[in-house]
Order: structure tokens, then C-alpha cells, then sequence
């Protein structure tokens, strides 16, 4: 399937990146950087590339409740500058529609995002993982049309016992300790070569395995350099807090002689780290 295609506008200068905030109500810290964030970044887009929430049930879950002032604050944000919503494995359930109503675009994943000269491909990340045959399983089942039609017409309650039991059985639904890293199953190399030449894109932007860093994957047939950019997590929470924003820029206007810079900025104090 052909990646769908996002062109920046050519006024945009910089842009950023978020994944896995993974909100919820006892994080009230990390919600608060998020609003804090939202308010107050320079760039002219956010991307939001996944587990936004930590879980997602439905679209009339955002009636009342903590769903409800999530996406009001999403809300908030869209009104100020462009914000962009890629579904992940914790709330692939929240529609396009939902989204729309509201201001934000929905991103297909992948999607191509053509910036500064460049292309990069967006992605969760997750469906990537092809060496974890069980979650590989799971997504595809709760990604079938079918399946969640069957499962938004049970009542709210329902869903959200539903919600819970998945997230504890299924194997693909990582943890937030800080030793969980160590029984994740990573994005395999191949695939995402694979996808980068299919898209004609040299670098790969997703979350989803809360490991940030950056990985070089050799050169495609042009002998350009394959990249894989990984987002952090959020949880201002934890003992030891953590939040990173990743940030693409570009001088103005563009020059093809001037590579795009990437730099990661830590939050809520920004910085080069």
C-alpha cells in the first residue's frame, strides 16, 4: 500500500515531534508538560505520532470524563497551530472523525511527510515489529474493520474492562517500568528499509518503543544514509522524569545545500541533548 503524502507548506521552519504520552488520569504531571508544551513550543506543527492516550475506547468516551478534557486540551492546541494525531496501539479506536470535529488532522501510518527537501516516513512504529509474531497477531485482529465494529457496539463499561484485559495479556503492549525495555521486541532493520525505499524517504520518525535514539541502516541504491529516528516517551511521573520533543528545522528559505537539522529537546526545560 502506497504511504499517503503530507507536504509542508513552504513557509514552515521547523516542525516537532511527540509520541507516547500515554495520558491517563493518575499522570497528572505529564498531562500538565503536555498542556505547558502545547502552549508555549515555537514550531509551526506538532505532530502527535501515537499512544496519545493510554487507552482509547471509543469516540463517545470523550462525553465526560478524562477523555473528555484530553481532547479539549487537544483542542486547545489546534487553535494556536496546526497539531496532527497518528493513531497507536493504545488509541487506534479515536476516529478521524472525532479528530476533525475538533480541528486536528488525522495522519494516515505510515505517511510521508515532504519537508525542507526531504522525505521522511512517519509511522507508530509497532507494525514494524514483524518479529514479534503474537502482538503481530493482536494487531491485526484489532485493526480489522469488523472487529472494531463489533466492539464499539457493546456499552462503555464493557469496552473499558475490555480495554484492560487486552493491555495485560496482550504481549505487544509494553510497559511503562523502567525495566521493560529489556522483553521489547524491536522494529526489524529489513522491514524498515524496506518501507523507506518503497516510500522513496531516508528517514524513519515513530514512537511506540520508548528508546530514543537515533539508528543509521546503511545507504539505499542512491547511496544516500538510512535512518531511523526514535521519539521518547513521556512520564513527567516517574522518579525520574522523562520528555522529549524531536525537532525538525530549516533555514529560510530552504537550501538543498543545507541539510534539514534535527535536534531532541528536552521538556519542560528545552535544550540540545
Amino acid at each position: 500500500m502506497t504511504p499517503a503524502l503530507l507536504q509542508a507548506p513552504a513557509h514552515w521552519q521547523s516542525v516537532e515531534f511527540v509520541s507516547d504520552l500515554h495520558l491517563q488520569p493518575r499522570l497528572e504531571k505529564t498531562r500538565e508538560g503536555l498542556v505547558q508544551y502545547l502552549q508555549h513550543n515555537t514550531a509551526d506543527a506538532v505532530f502527535l505520532l501515537g499512544d496519545v492516550f493510554e487507552v482509547w475506547v471509543g469516540d463517545d468516551s470523550a462525553s465526560s470524563g478524562f477523555a473528555a478534557q484530553g481532547l479539549a486540551l487537544l483542542q486547545a492546541a489546534a487553535q494556536r497551530q496546526p497539531l496532527y494525531f497518528m493513531a497507536g496501539n493504545r488509541d487506534f479506536l479515536l476516529s478521524a472523525q472525532l479528530l476533525q470535529s475538533v480541528g486536528i488532522t488525522w495522519l494516515a501510518d505510515p505517511t510521508v511527510f515532504e519537508f525542507g527537501g526531504e522525505r521522511f516516513l512517519l509511522s507508530h512504529g509497532d507494525q514494524f515489529c514483524i518479529d514479534d509474531l503474537p502482538y503481530q497477531k493482536f494487531r491485526q485482529m484489532v485493526r480489522d474493520p469488523q472487529w472494531q465494529a463489533a466492539v464499539l457496539s457493546r456499552p462503555l463499561a464493557e469496552r473499558l474492562a475490555l480495554a484492560q484485559n487486552m493491555r495485560e495479556q496482550s504481549s505487544g503492549v509494553h510497559s511503562n517500568e523502567p525495566n521493560a525495555q529489556e522483553h521489547w521486541i524491536d522494529l526489524n532493520p529489513d522491514a524498515v528499509r524496506k518501507a523507506l525505499n518503497e516510500a522513496d524517504a531516508t528517514t524513519l520518525i515513530h514512537g511506540h518503543t520508548h528508546a530514543p535514539t537515533c539508528h543509521a541502516l546503511g545507504r539505499n541504491a542512491r547511496g544516500q544514509a538510512l535512518t531511523r529516528e526514535v521519539l521518547s516517551d513521556w512520564d513527567l511521573d516517574a522518579p525520574q522524569p522523562r520528555a522529549e520533543v524531536f525537532r525538525l528545522s530549516i533555514q529560510a528559505p530552504a537550501d538543498p545545500r543545507q541539510p534539514v537539522t534535527r535536534a531532541r529537546l528536552g521538556w519542560p526545560s528545552p535544550g540540545a541533548v
